[in-house]
């Protein structure tokens, strides 16, 4: 895919998070593809070892390493394999993240025959604690762990951190809390980051994508005979575009974020979404 302006990545070391899943290994196979040397980091070593084997057929520079985003010990023993096996990190893409049905409600809209007991549906005061905070961590706390370990590395050598986060920053949607609050909190740590950072030459930003199919979220956009679900149809009835979004529709504000192209932008959260967020839906 070309971005349209010029990105040289060359040297350059970009950590991803989050690195196995359907969006942030084509984020890691363009980062190498326009010259970096890729970690791909995922909970599950064999997916992360499996994407950075694609991108080392497609004659790219890349290791997987298999860590958990909630483990200082996991991220600092990552760390020293990514800077013994390809250099200091330049570029970090916090990709780790996503939801849990225990952090998700069963309806939009609560109703006083969901509060009638023998119902299956989950409630808003059904949700417990420890899977909030399950979902809260994993999307913030993995977020500021990982900068944590690899921020140190970057200080005035340019560097830069693009956190994903969600629509729901932006507007949160329903049946999700969880994730909604969690992605809020990372758009509002990415503004944080980019005041805080910004004497020491490291620029923050985010990539806020709008509806893309990915591994976690099938089923809820589509049956299983592969129609689209009612919540598929309203998503596709606010997104003017009338599209859910292809996993390359990311790669150039990826790659303008990572290249001087945006040397004078930071902390801002960009919507890659169809113009979801635009519409009011009139």
């Amino acid at each position: 895919m070309d971005p349209g302006f010029s990105v040289d990545l060359k040297d350059k070391v970009a950590v991803v998070t989050g690195g196995g899943g359907v969006l942030c290994s084509t984020m890691a196979k363009a980062l190498a593809r326009y010259g970096a040397k890729v970690a791909v980091l995922s909970r599950r070593q064999e997916n992360a070892e499996k994407v950075a084997g694609e991108i080392i057929r497609q004659g790219g520079r890349a290791i997987g390493i298999g860590c958990n985003v909630l483990e200082k010990d996991s991220m600092n023993a990552a760390r020293e394999v990514i800077y013994k096996e390809l250099g200091l990190c330049n570029i970090l893409v916090n990709g780790a993240g996503g939801n849990h049905p225990k952090g998700t409600t069963s309806m939009e809209f609560l109703t006083k025959a969901d509060l009638e007991g023998g119902k299956d549906s989950v409630t808003f005061f059904d949700l417990q604690p420890e899977d909030i905070e399950y979902v809260f961590n994993l999307n913030f706390l993995g977020t500021l762990i990982t900068t944590q370990t690899f921020a140190r590395d970057m200080i005035d050598r340019d560097g830069v951190i693009i956190n994903i986060t969600s629509m729901n920053s932006f507007s949160p949607l329903t049946r999700i809390p969880a994730y909604s609050g969690a992605k809020a909190a990372v758009s509002n740590f990415t503004q944080w980051l980019a005041v805080h950072f910004s004497k020491v030459g490291i620029r923050v930003n985010a990539i806020a994508p709008g509806f893309f199919l990915t591994n976690q979220n099938r089923s809820l956009l589509f049956n299983a005979d592969g129609t689209p679900t009612e919540r598929t149809k309203k998503i596709l009835g606010m997104t003017p575009m009338g599209r859910l979004g292809e996993p390359d529709d990311l790669v150039g504000t990826l790659l303008w974020l990572c290249s001087d192209a945006s040397k004078f932008v930071t902390g801002v959260v960009v919507p890659v979404d169809g113009g979801f967020s635009a519409y009011s839906g009139v």
